[in-house]
């Protein structure tokens, strides 16, 4: 993956002036048929709101630039935690796009039978749940796909890519596939230029070993991760303390599923589990890469 050229002309900056007037139009026009941030997240359950101390999901995303009528590509979407916030806020003029751990991960995960092979629908089946949820909602519609099989359909069709706690898994099993350098590639490949990559990931210590911060107990050195998204052409445009937490001081001993929510470590031994849960979630890089226009 090489660093791009930007070989301007005059009648390439009038043409890209014309064209953000248009996006300009067309996201103010969007925001009448989507729900404010704030709205959004003051919807939500108890329970997710609990963990807003330690995301800032309404700082996050303003950080990088998400905004109604977008294509977003949510890597990881899981759980739907981020996709409750986007597919309202993106609204019924914006679009989702789920990308999944490509399909060599799940086996080294332990997936195997049935419950491999149900992988192998997710990029229907994840879009149609969310497109039946939103059918008289308004949100956002969704499409998918898996990290080493991006179609050339979506090739420089996404506003932003989110990268939230995705990274290190593929990192840990790069060695085993090329995971990473494939997902990160996919990333370059989908995004328009001019487009948006934010990451939020488990940050580990500078003075911890390579060894320790390669993904396998879920943190990633913050130098480790800029040189990778660098060389694959990406322009670093912010870095932010925005999801940093000091408390969280892992020894090589530890691993970050240890800390709320999953609290992996401690569910039996209640002085333990109190003990993580007063240092909270895990200390994140925030960072805010561009694709050069």
């Amino acid at each position: 993956m090489k660093r791009l050229l930007l070989p301007f002309c005059f009648a390439l900056l009038a043409s890209c002036s014309d064209n953000s007037q248009n996006s300009a139009a067309s996201a103010e026009t969007s925001a009448t048929s989507s729900a404010s941030l704030a709205e959004i997240l003051d919807s939500q359950t108890d329970a997710m709101k609990k963990r807003y101390e330690f995301r800032r999901p309404q700082e996050t995303l303003e950080l990088f630039g998400i905004q109604p009528g977008m294509t977003v590509v949510e890597a990881l979407p899981g759980g739907g935690w981020y996709t409750k916030l986007l597919t309202p806020l993106l609204g019924s003029d914006g679009t989702i796009i789920g990308a999944n751990y490509p399909m060599g991960i799940w086996s080294l995960f332990g997936y195997k039978g049935e419950r491999l092979d149900k992988m192998t629908t997710w990029p229907t089946s994840w879009p149609a749940e969310i497109n039946g949820k939103n059918a008289t909602g308004g949100g956002a519609k969704a499409e998918a796909f898996m990290f080493g099989n991006l179609p050339s359909s979506m090739h420089g069709s996404a506003d932003a890519v989110l990268l939230i706690r995705a990274l290190h898994n593929l990192a840990r099993f790069e060695s085993q596939g090329g995971h990473l350098t494939s997902a990160v590639q996919n990333t370059y490949d989908i995004l328009k230029p001019g487009g948006i990559v934010g990451v939020v990931q488990h940050q580990a210590r500078d003075d911890m070993p390579d060894e320790w911060a390669d993904g396998s107990k879920g943190y990633l050195k913050k130098a480790f991760v800029i040189e990778l998204m660098t060389e694959a052409g990406f322009e670093l445009v912010a870095d932010s303390d925005l999801n940093q937490n000091e408390k969280d001081q892992p020894t090589v001993d530890d691993i970050v599923w240890r800390l709320p929510p999953t609290l992996g470590t401690s569910k039996d031994n209640e002085e333990l589990k109190n003990s993580m849960v007063s240092i909270g979630e895990s200390n994140r890089m925030t960072l805010k890469f561009k694709k050069p226009a």
